[in-house]
């Protein structure tokens, strides 16, 4: 899969004249209601004997507009780029959204995806705004398609058990624990991936050692204690237990952290990439009086998540 900086075409000649089928969109999460919309674009992409193309943006608008009311994410960039390579997409382009960029009118934008990327076919979501002030729609993008000999296409919403499947259901799904939920509206188990870097050595020292992954974002969608399973280059699949959260106990700067206890493994596992899957939530994130304590909770979590691993084998 190729991967572009903005709405430029590759520098190969041969790539930078060939026509493609493209979609526009944030796709975080890469749910399955983004799936169903690349599947099609795909479908639609070898009728017409055309390479698809996604064109993204990085940050997500919002967080561009208003940080602070922004939306958590549940995909960095690599694991987005990731998933678009797993369904088979030909490249990528990702936008990098600033103020330039979001002065951009939609006439401008639409004439940028025609012209430069050689758009033959768009595909876009029902509900898609776009350009300067949002103002460009579906209406228009096919007023300006016509105009210019390219189709457009609109897909619409995916259900489940009567509910549309978006970023906003998976992210309230996961706020309340409910991995099963995530899960069907995402198609697979949510996770999260990131290097693996050093922590404080305090699970070494109380006999449950972590190995700590890097979060892209300050502002995870889950938080708590879960049962988890860890992939990672040259180790297979390993189960274990993880937290996520602030560790009220034995820190007071409310930064995130993610650290993960893999059973019956004792490798070095530094600056590796490690993915983890979030199969159960065992409970929320609590402070507890002393260390001690906390240890006894973490052997507790421990037993309840190779437990939980039996009765789901």
């Amino acid at each position: 899969m190729l991967i572009l900086r903005g709405l430029y075409p590759p520098s190969t000649p041969l790539l930078a004249t060939q026509p493609v089928a493209l979609t526009i969109g944030n796709f975080d999460g890469v749910h399955l209601g983004h799936q169903a919309l690349l599947n099609e674009l795909r479908a639609a992409a070898q009728i017409r004997e055309l390479q698809t193309a996604v064109v993204i943006f990085e940050p997500h608008p919002r967080e561009f507009f208003t940080p602070q009311q922004a939306p958590t994410r549940l995909t960095s960039l690599r694991e987005k780029l990731e998933l678009f390579e797993s369904l088979g997409i030909d490249r990528v382009h990702v936008c990098r959204f600033n103020a330039r960029f979001a002065q951009m009118s939609a006439a401008e934008f639409i004439h940028a995806l025609h012209e430069k990327l050689s758009a033959k076919f768009v595909l876009i979501g029902d509900d898609f705004r776009f350009g300067s002030g949002r103002a460009g729609d579906f209406a228009l993008m096919e007023k300006i398609g016509m105009q210019h000999g390219f189709a457009v296409q609109s897909v619409h919403s995916v259900l489940h058990n009567g509910v549309r499947i978006s970023s906003t259901a998976v992210r309230a799904a996961l706020a309340e624990g409910n991995m099963r939920m995530a899960q069907s509206y995402l198609g697979r188990h949510y996770s999260i991936s990131g290097r693996v870097e050093h922590g404080d050595g305090l699970g070494k020292q109380i006999g449950f050692p972590t190995a700590n992954i890097q979060l892209k974002h300050n502002r995870p969608p889950l938080s708590g204690i879960f049962v988890v399973q860890a992939h990672a280059e040259g180790m297979g699949v390993l189960q274990g237990v993880a937290s996520l959260g602030v560790r009220p106990t034995v820190h007071q700067d409310g930064k995130p952290v993610l650290e993960v206890h893999l059973f019956e493994f004792s490798q070095q596992i530094y600056n590796k990439h490690m993915r983890l899957d979030f199969l159960h939530k065992l409970r929320d994130e609590e402070k507890y009086p002393d260390v001690e304590t906390l240890t006894r909770q973490i052997a507790l979590d421990v037993g309840n998540a190779k437990q939980w691993f039996k009765q789901h084998d």
